[in-house]
């Protein structure tokens, strides 16, 4: 008996269908802001409140404040109440270790940091 993959049960599970690439790109634009990726990697494995993921990013407590909640309306990272303090941890340490691979294989395929021409225009629009 052949082996099930989710693929197999719902089209849209497919990495290339049309609602698994506007998700992506959603996803792929909300991380394109680097202070929010910024966020993302210094919360790591742990839940952390606001003044440390300030005092870890050199973000000012406004802006990361308006990122989190960016992250936390697309379910990136989840609050967390303890006493009197909100803090802030990733809904599954998966995430960071996508974040990681995706990275490593940039490097490995020595992809260039910088954006082509063409990109550009396209991401202002």
């Amino acid at each position: 008996m052949a082996k099930t993959t989710r693929s197999d049960n719902n089209a849209d599970s497919r990495p290339c269908s049309d609602g698994s690439i506007k998700r992506l790109s959603g996803h792929f634009k909300l991380l394109s802001e680097p202070n929010r990726l910024k966020i993302l990697c210094s919360l790591g494995l742990e839940c952390r409140p606001v003044s440390d993921v300030v005092s870890a990013t050199g973000i000012s407590q406004t802006n990361v404040s308006f990122h989190l909640r960016i992250l936390r309306e697309a379910g990136l990272v989840r609050p967390e109440r303890r006493g009197s303090f909100i803090y802030y941890c990733l809904p599954d340490p998966e995430l960071l270790r996508l974040v990681g691979d995706f990275r490593d294989w940039m490097e490995s395929h020595s992809i260039s940091d910088k954006v082509a021409p063409d990109d550009k225009k396209a991401a202002q629009r």
